[in-house]
């Protein structure tokens, strides 16, 4: 997995997107910058298989020690995998934020919405002015 080949949202999840027999898949994940802002993970909440998800809204939840911040989908679609090793070792996320950490699989039902996301340069000067 190359971070420097996938979708970023400005919200800081990353979208690794394949193309397959049935369309186009989107692996999920939140980025090791904002990993590294919330720092101390102690929880997350992951959507259910077969929850419709939609770009910029709400699927789940992460909580550190200071405190909870909401995950928004990078696309339109269909849940079609959780992670759901993720939850009980949540320090997979500092290790592996762009492989291992991934959180769902989402097949996509409007590829309009990848061209609202960042690509990787555009991601990282908007880390650098937030950091």
């Amino acid at each position: 997995m190359n971070p420097e080949q996938f979708l970023y949202a400005e919200s800081h999840e990353w979208a690794s997107i394949e193309d397959t027999d049935d369309g186009k898949v989107a692996t999920v994940g939140i980025s090791a910058f904002a990993v590294e802002q919330l720092t101390d993970l102690v929880f997350m909440e992951l959507p259910e298989i077969g929850a419709v998800v939609e770009s910029g809204k709400e699927f789940g939840e992460v909580e550190s020690v200071k405190a909870v911040s909401s995950l928004y989908s990078p696309v339109d679609g269909e849940v079609m995998a959780v992670n759901t090793e993720l939850p009980d070792s949540l320090e997979i996320l500092n290790e592996d934020p762009y492989g291992g950490g991934w959180i769902m699989k989402v097949k996509i039902t409007n590829e309009e919405t990848l061209a609202k996301l960042l690509d990787f340069a555009s991601y990282q000067k908007q880390c650098g002015q937030e950091g």
